[in-house]
């Protein structure tokens, strides 16, 4: 189950940075074009959906809460990379069906493989501090 959780959340990031990449498009429908040109299966389809569709109906607010627990950073300026992972992980959270923990290690591993071992310890921090701003921590 662990391992489909993390493919899960792998292949909803790569749709989420491929939607960041392209302004103007609904992410269910880069998602969706995604998942089918990499031919993702069903069981992991079936754990990322509720990223997905949490990420697309509260974007504005998810966004919102994460430029309240950054200093001096926009979310414009933040990578790619960063700004995918922080979102994703913040709907995540939203969510609440995950443990936290388990949520930063995943967006810090993620981070980290896709960015850098500073992209981590940006992603780690800002999480830390959103989750216990919603008192999750």
């Amino acid at each position: 189950m662990r391992r489909t959780e993390h493919r899960a959340r792998a292949r909803a990031l790569q749709a989420v940075y491929a939607w960041d990449m392209r302004e103007g498009v609904a992410l269910s429908l880069v998602t969706q074009r995604i998942w089918d040109d990499l031919g993702v299966d069903a069981d992991v389809r079936t754990h990322a959906w509720p990223l997905i569709h949490a990420l697309e109906a509260k974007q504005a607010e998810l966004d919102a809460m994460i430029i309240a627990v950054t200093t001096n950073w926009r979310l414009e300026r933040l990578g790619a990379i960063e700004r995918s992972v922080l979102r994703l992980a913040a709907a995540e959270l939203h969510l609440g069906e995950t443990p936290p923990k388990v949520v930063l290690q995943e967006a810090t591993t993620f981070a980290e493989r896709f960015g850098s071992p500073a992209s981590a310890k940006f992603v780690n921090g800002v999480l830390d501090a959103l989750a216990r701003k919603l008192g999750r921590l």
